[in-house]
């Protein structure tokens, strides 16, 4: 399905964390869509370097790009020889999806890195090559605000939330400067479907709860979890939100999620009627301390600026998903008979 009326044939593309989660999705996009476009991915190849909670570094996976034609380039966005690469191609759009995406990282330094200094080195290729450039901000920037989540209304009370908030300001500030490039940022809710798996622990509650399901096992909830909801965007809402941000009325950032909040009983609910199981809720103490209880997105600029429409609802995106979900947990099976 195209998203509108622009042509990205003969058109080449840069998506930065291609073999991760959105990048990969965008990246098929385009390929089933736009058949002659170039596509270009940039991304660290998945290693067991761990961060200081002891999940990946990288979430990636060659898995995510069976079948995927175009070029790729495995690089670290840290590293200056890496990005060298990228000389050899001139840019017409950037997707810049590569980060350290996982919420609970404390290590500041490695964060700052990774996500706000090599954004330094994302606009200055954008600009050199005129390209059109979206970068994936977060809906972390509003830390444990109450809803609904609004645009500049941000306090961040993570280093990664801290990292897309700052990313924010100095792409304001480069646009600003740079008045006639486009540049555009998306702050994402709860995203979920196809190619999350390999985010393990970060991944959505959805393919965690339905892999739990069809386990035969009960279906784990914080206590409480009735009163905790959460604004989940199905994937292909997602890219599309990446291609309308191509052509905005204006730069600048936008939350992109439903614009509805739903409980985490209401995913285990909606998965146990497609499953056809029937099992009964383990509720435990949340571990957190500081905890988010609720997330909705203000869509108003996201609709007036990029024409943003979400149109999957949760019941839609999980009885689309459950396919994929079941698909997981048959190879997760096989590989731990072997």
């Amino acid at each position: 399905m195209k998203y509108n009326n622009l042509n990205f044939n003969g058109k080449t593309i840069l998506i930065t964390g291609g073999s991760g989660f959105i990048g990969s999705n965008l990246a098929f996009y385009f390929q089933n869509n736009f058949p002659e476009s170039n596509i270009v991915i940039f991304d660290c190849s998945r290693t067991k370097e761990v961060l200081d909670n002891g999940n990946l570094k990288s979430f990636g996976h060659y898995l995510n790009l069976i079948d995927f034609k175009g070029h790729i380039i495995c690089g670290d966005l840290n590293k200056k020889d890496d990005l060298e690469a990228l000389n050899n191609f001139s840019f017409d759009y950037i997707f810049h999806h590569a980060a350290i995406s996982d919420t609970r990282v404390k290590d500041q330094d490695i964060i700052l890195r990774t996500n706000l200094n090599s954004f330094y080195d994302v606009l200055e290729l954008a600009k050199r090559n005129r390209s059109i450039l979206v970068y994936a901000s977060s809906a972390a920037v509003y830390g444990s605000l109450d809803s609904p989540q609004c645009i500049g209304n941000e306090k961040p009370d993570s280093p990664y939330g801290f990292s897309k908030y700052m990313m924010d300001q100095v792409a304001g500030n480069f646009s600003k400067k740079h008045s006639k490039m486009t540049i555009v940022g998306l702050r994402f809710l709860n995203v979920y479907g196809p190619n999350e798996f390999f985010k393990e622990t970060t991944s959505s509650m959805v393919i965690q709860l339905g892999i739990q399901l069809l386990a035969g096992k009960s279906p784990r909830l914080f206590e409480n979890s009735d009163r905790i909801f959460r604004d989940f965007i199905h994937i292909d809402d997602v890219v599309k939100a990446n291609i309308l941000a191509c052509s905005p009325k204006k730069n600048g950032v936008f939350n992109v999620g439903l614009g509805k909040s739903r409980s985490f009983k209401d995913i285990s609910d909606i998965l146990q009627s497609e499953l056809g199981t029937n099992l009964e809720v383990d509720y435990f103490p949340n571990p957190y301390n500081s905890y988010q209880m609720n997330t909705l997105a203000d869509l108003t600029q996201s609709k007036e600026s990029l024409g943003f429409d979400p149109k999957i609802s949760l019941e839609e995106g999980i009885k689309s998903y459950v396919p994929e979900i079941k698909r997981i947990y048959n190879l997760i099976k096989d590989d731990q008979s072997k």
